[in-house]
């Protein structure tokens, strides 16, 4: 079993260490984007008023006015302290629109192709190539990359246990080489399980059937009715006001003491998603609301606690992903893991280096 999983180990190294590399350290460097950006740029802040929000269709009219045939399908109200931001494409470039709340302000625009953290992001997700080919490399590679931490333990799993705690330790006053050795195989043990649950999180990205099975295993195998949101919608005539308003400020009046707001729409077809989290920019404990676009009637109510195990599960993947769902303490540990993944493809490179010109060696 250890000669097959060496062989596996090595030839699968080789072929992905190189964007298990990349893919980890980018991870590392997005995991404080909020607070980097937050100490560098004054557009992240607004002055909290007493007074209530502009309404989404204002927001998208000051989008409008300011780039004539942007789409605005997504408005996120951050905070009380934050401006409000629209997502949508503008001649095929794809901007976050960030405005004042209150006033409606211009404050920015993020460009998605120009900005360090987009390109930081975009390289993690799919490495800057078409998206449909890069979440597939890098799907793949992350799919490799746990085969290869099972091989990793099959390898440096004692053949006697009497020897398991040598290997458990670095042998720091040993020669380079065997330090870099220990490094190697010490650290893929001790980080092997959260290093899976970590890539199995971030497959949820890259695959459906991730998503899938990540539903399924938290409901036991069942799909509970309540999880699916109404889809059809017939058709009635359209009220004077907008509806996208109403289903804002209603979501508002259910839920007044949270942080963070969204309005979704994707045309008459569909209905007007609005979604509440309880703290500004962690992206957990998602309550939902759906209404009609004509109408603004209240069709449907998820609220975070009556959503199933498996749904919850789901909505976690960012937050597990990113360590975010467990707050400083969580984000800490995500980057100090995605250091030692990113160690782990240039120490086996190493390793096989040293034994591939010791071998030369040997057979001259």
């Amino acid at each position: 079993m250890k000669k097959w999983a060496g062989r596996i180990h090595l030839w699968l190294g080789l072929l992905t260490g190189i964007i298990v590399f990349i893919v980890a350290v980018t991870g590392c460097i997005y995991v404080f984007h909020d607070e980097i950006k937050d100490a560098l740029y004054d557009y992240r802040f607004v002055e909290e008023k007493d007074m209530a929000f502009l309404p989404p269709s204002k927001i998208k009219e000051k989008v409008q006015d300011r780039y004539p045939g942007a789409t605005d399908d997504f408005v996120l109200y951050t905070g009380k302290d934050r401006p409000v931001a629209v997502y949508g494409l503008h001649k095929d470039i794809p901007y976050y629109f960030y405005l004042n709340p209150y006033t409606g302000e211009f404050l920015y625009a993020q460009d998605f192709t120009t900005d360090f953290f987009e390109i930081v992001k975009a390289l993690h997700m799919y490495l800057l190539l078409p998206q449909d080919i890069g979440r597939q490399v890098v799907g793949i590679s992350t799919l490799i990359f746990i085969l290869m931490l099972v091989t990793g333990i099959i390898l440096w799993w004692p053949k006697k246990i009497k020897k398991l705690r040598n290997s458990l330790k670095v042998k720091w006053d040993a020669r380079w080489r065997r330090v870099n050795y220990d490094l190697h195989q010490v650290s893929g043990f001790y980080l092997h399980i959260l290093a899976i649950i970590v890539a199995i999180t971030g497959l949820y990205f890259s695959y459906e059937w991730v998503s899938d099975g990540i539903y399924y295993v938290g409901n036991l195998g069942e799909k509970v009715e309540s999880d699916q949101h109404v889809e059809n919608i017939e058709q009635k005539s359209r009220i004077s006001e907008n509806p996208i308003d109403i289903a804002f400020f209603q979501t508002v009046e259910m839920m007044p003491n949270n942080d963070m707001y969204f309005v979704w729409t994707e045309g008459d077809d569909h209905p007007v998603v609005t979604g509440v989290y309880p703290e500004s920019l962690d992206y957990d404990h998602q309550s939902n609301f759906y209404f009609h676009p004509q109408t603004a009637e209240l069709l449907q109510t998820q609220a975070y606690n009556t959503k199933s195990t498996g749904l919850k599960l789901q909505e976690m993947s960012y937050g597990i992903h990113t360590g975010q769902f467990f707050g400083m303490p969580g984000k800490i540990i995500a980057f100090i893991l995605s250091i030692f993944v990113a160690s782990l493809p240039v120490t086996g490179f190493i390793v096989w280096w040293g034994r591939k010109n010791r071998m030369k060696h040997l057979t001259r």
